[in-house]
């Protein structure tokens, strides 16, 4: 079984589809659709909740093997200037950073978000054990609206420009978020949801409206996670919610080489829009979607100034009016990120009594060429005080 990249489909050969019990008789599951032969038989192409089917005969990696994986990990985002992650995983996952907590490995702060559908469940871990500290705290629930543009599961309005017939779907119905984003919304845990069609960020629209009516204004930092296709006459909702835009502007080059075929001319004016998010008064709160992406700032912000698509065949950008300026970019990255997390009274900006996270750079991206700042290397990644990655070092 191989997974695309966006984590929205993927294909099983017929050894696969036979220990997995699929055959023609196999229905389709609510938010998932298996594609067919001609004859009705699955031609193994699972999309979205489908690919549970499969998912639930993979064996389980080792602790052994989860403890190394995470270690390679901050390793690997120190090296690239990250000193904070926030994590959309499981409760296994949670165990992993726990396990990491308790024997002091962590070298990368991590807000672990867990799936909505376990809302009790965190509610009952906050009440028992709290929130964490400032190297590992929960309280974020990773819902779903839809899928993605790529695997065509992202819901749209209307159809897609290559394939009429289909306009995407939705991965959970709005009622079942509703019922789910209300009570934990109701129990101060944060909602971090993906919506990427502007059918989907509309219904999610709709749902943290009607939350806010019912249970009341409070500083909840509604998240849209990815909101990359908006409908016009929907940014001006955006500042009433105090929406934060958890945005991937890697994803916008690289998006930037297909998706005019995939949506048409008009509806990539309002594709990865993060100038007229901050028009409309979004929190904008810069990452990565890492594995989906590179776990890269500088990538990113080179993304969000440059709009130059990765086979550099957009000289001045793709979509170029959404761009936004280097300072705009490093705050996303920084400040924005922090208050997604309701962490910037300790962390996004260098002040003094806040937590010593910081990055050396060989260059200072705000005076070289926009172009050049992807060129430019870490030298030095410190979280706490603490030196984490030192470029030369063996």
């Amino acid at each position: 079984f191989v997974q695309r990249l966006d984590g929205h489909m993927g294909l099983a050969n017929s050894v696969a589809m036979k220990l997995s019990k699929i055959s023609s008789s196999t229905k389709d599951v609510e938010g998932g659709f298996i594609t067919r032969a001609s004859n009705g038989s699955p031609d193994g192409i699972f999309k979205d909740n489908a690919m549970g089917m499969i998912y639930k005969n993979v064996s389980e990696p080792s602790d052994e093997l989860k403890d190394r994986s995470l270690k390679a990990a901050m390793n690997y985002v120190a090296e690239r200037g990250v000193t904070s992650v926030q994590h959309m995983g499981t409760w296994s996952d949670l165990e992993v950073f726990k396990r990491a907590h308790t024997k002091h490995e962590l070298k990368t702060r991590i807000y672990a978000a867990v799936p909505l559908n376990s809302w009790k469940k965190l509610v009952e871990e906050i009440g028992k054990n709290g929130r964490g500290d400032d190297f590992l705290k929960i309280g974020g629930l990773k819902g779903f609206v839809d899928g993605s543009l790529g695997s065509h599961t992202a819901a749209f309005e209307q159809s897609f420009s290559d394939t009429p017939a289909d306009s995407g779907f939705m991965v959970t119905t709005t009622d079942e978020l509703y019922k789910a984003i209300s009570p934990a919304d109701s129990a101060g845990l944060q909602l971090l949801i993906h919506a990427i069609g502007d059918k989907a960020i509309r219904e999610l629209l709709n749902i943290f409206e009607r939350v806010e009516k019912e249970n009341g204004k409070r500083d909840r930092r509604f998240r849209i996670e990815h909101f990359q296709h908006i409908a016009p006459s929907d940014f001006r909702r955006i500042g009433p919610l105090n929406i934060v835009a958890s945005v991937q502007p890697y994803h916008a080059i690289d998006d930037g080489r297909w998706a005019e075929k995939v949506i048409g001319p008009e509806r990539i004016k309002t594709t990865y829009a993060f100038k007229s998010l901050l028009n409309n008064k979004a929190v904008l709160a810069f990452g990565s979607d890492w594995f989906v992406a590179p776990p890269t700032p500088l990538e990113g912000i080179y993304a969000a100034v440059t709009r130059r698509t990765i086979d550099d065949k957009t000289p001045e950008g793709w979509v170029p009016e959404q761009k936004i300026t280097v300072e705009q970019a490093l705050r996303a990255y920084t400040s924005g990120s922090a208050f997604a997390s309701f962490d910037e009274k300790k962390k996004g900006v260098l002040k003094k009594g806040y937590l010593a996270d910081l990055v050396i750079l060989d260059n200072d991206i705000t005076t070289i060429s926009p172009e050049k700042i992807r060129e430019v290397k870490v030298v030095t990644t410190i979280v706490g005080g603490k030196i984490v990655f030192q470029r030369g070092d063996k």
